[in-house]
């Protein structure tokens, strides 16, 4: 498989404009990347600019704080569905994981599953707020919910993927979920690290110069 189809093509800054936006959907066409990843406002005008490529519109839910109530992820995530996103990136809810509400924590992510409709789902715990007992328990939750990948991290609270979080998340999902490292991948080496700590999946905005320095 091609180094491309493992980058989630990423533009979440809170000032991207439209123009930002299509060239992130030029880079990724021409790429080849697996999916732009974007802000559900911006996913309808992309769905229009994509519609005959095969790169993957994927969203964020709950961001970047995760604090938001199940009924408004659950909002999200439809209305990003039916303006095209194909995968959404959630965040949990940290502060109910950091308090042991674990049912709550998994139901929300539940409900999220539920309303993405066989989509693909990613659970962003934010490892850099979590212990590793945290993170181990946040991964489990994710399964137990349904999800498909468990993602490190939304790049937004001063910390990133790190090796040993990916290769602690993969060793607590094994083969039943994916993993997807985000957050400072910046360089081809930042990135290979990833895919061998057991990442199947990387966001980066650096995606093109990761691609360019590999070929």
């Amino acid at each position: 498989m091609s180094y491309a189809k493992y980058i989630d093509h990423t533009l979440l800054k809170p000032d991207a404009t439209t123009q930002q936006i299509d060239q992130l959907i030029n880079e990724a066409k021409a790429y080849q990347f697996k999916s732009i990843c974007i802000h559900p406002g911006h996913v309808r005008h992309a769905a229009e600019k994509l519609g005959d490529s095969d790169v993957l519109i994927c969203t964020v839910i709950g961001f970047p704080l995760g604090a938001t109530s199940t009924e408004t992820k659950v909002f999200e995530t439809e209305d990003a569905i039916k303006n095209g996103a194909q995968e959404i990136d959630m965040v949990l809810n940290i502060g109910a994981l950091k308090e042991q509400d674990y049912e709550r924590v998994e139901a929300d992510i539940s409900a999220v599953v539920q309303a993405a409709n066989h989509k693909t789902v990613k659970v962003i715990i934010e490892t850099c707020l979590l212990t590793d007992e945290e993170k181990v328990k946040a991964c489990e939750l994710s399964q137990s919910a349904g999800a498909d990948f468990v993602k490190t991290s939304t790049g937004f609270t001063g910390g990133g993927a790190t090796t040993h979080d990916v290769q602690l998340m993969k060793e607590t999902v094994g083969q039943a979920m994916e993993v997807k490292a985000s957050g400072g991948i910046r360089t081809a080496d930042d990135f290979l690290q990833m895919l061998e700590a057991g990442a199947t999946r990387v966001g980066a905005s650096a995606g093109v110069a990761i691609i360019d320095a590999l070929e």
